[in-house]
């Protein structure tokens, strides 16, 4: 729990035991930090289960260490450089986004998204719009992702990790919209309400949006946080939170204007049958 990344930067990994000392079976422990524990200051944190210890998964050409939960795994491995290896994943479902950073050196952190396919390049630390780009070699299978021999996936000798998403009904969902510019926005349909969204215009510039029902806990969701800032809290949303999706409720450039597409990873508050609108 020492271990930390910043979304926002390139930064490596650092170790800090100042900032989160544990994880524990009913939450984590905080100490002293301005990140995670400032006098007066005021926190949100979004916490994932994943499957606990990680396991050795041979199921790819580079032996990855795996936590697999039901929608959501963990993974680490040390790049072998070679172009097309595979990195097993454990989730036993197709993923449908992939979040990977270098951890030993500084490098930004590369997104797969199903939305967007291979040959795309797009990054979580910044606001640029997808490119072509050869880190994805072929499409992540049930038990696999493939990637090049790029610095950003796999340099011989560097450490990775990668944090995996799969679709799953009533958990989890990563799709993509197309904005309307209308204050009466898109439905976008996930299946569940959801409790956590992350959004991004994907044809052109713009930031990573994260909203949640916790900060809000009615419609219209206002707050955001950037993914690829470190600027506070922003209060001029937003987006109504549905019992099977989200509507976009604001005509800005960054989460629905005309025309523009979005891509978004949604997670449930409840699974879909016990859930009520807001």
């Amino acid at each position: 729990a020492t271990k930390g990344l910043h979304s926002d930067s390139t930064s490596a990994e650092y170790t800090d035991a100042t900032v989160m000392n544990a994880f524990n079976s009913d939450g984590f422990t905080v100490v002293s930090h301005a990140i995670s524990n400032a006098s007066s200051a005021t926190y949100v944190a979004w916490n994932w289960k994943a499957g606990g210890t990680a396991a050795s998964n041979s199921d790819g050409s580079i032996t990855s260490s795996v936590s697999a939960g039901e929608y959501m795994s963990i993974c680490t491995w040390t790049g072998d450089g070679n172009s097309g290896a595979t990195i097993g994943h454990g989730l036993g479902k197709v993923p449908s986004m992939i979040l990977v950073k270098r951890r030993n050196t500084n490098n930004g952190w590369t997104v797969y998204h199903e939305a967007l396919g291979t040959g795309s390049e797009m990054y979580l630390n910044m606001t640029q719009a997808v490119t072509s780009s050869n880190f994805w070699l072929t499409s992540p299978t049930t038990s696999v992702f493939s990637v090049s021999s790029s610095d950003y996936v796999n340099a011989s000798g560097d450490t990775y990790v990668g944090y995996v998403f799969a679709n799953l009904e009533g958990a989890c969902k990563a799709g993509s919209y197309v904005g309307n510019g209308n204050t009466d926005g898109t439905f976008v349909y996930t299946g569940f309400r959801p409790a956590w969204i992350m959004q991004k215009k994907s044809n052109n510039t713009g930031h990573w949006h994260i909203w949640d029902s916790t900060r809000n806990t009615s419609n219209e969701v206002t707050r955001y946080l950037l993914a690829n800032e470190t600027n506070a809290e922003y209060t001029d949303g937003g987006l109504d939170i549905l019992s099977n999706g989200f509507k976009p409720r604001k005509t800005g450039t960054g989460l629905n204007a005309s025309g523009d597409t979005y891509i978004y990873l949604a997670f449930a508050d409840q699974p879909f049958k016990f859930s009520n609108a807001r």
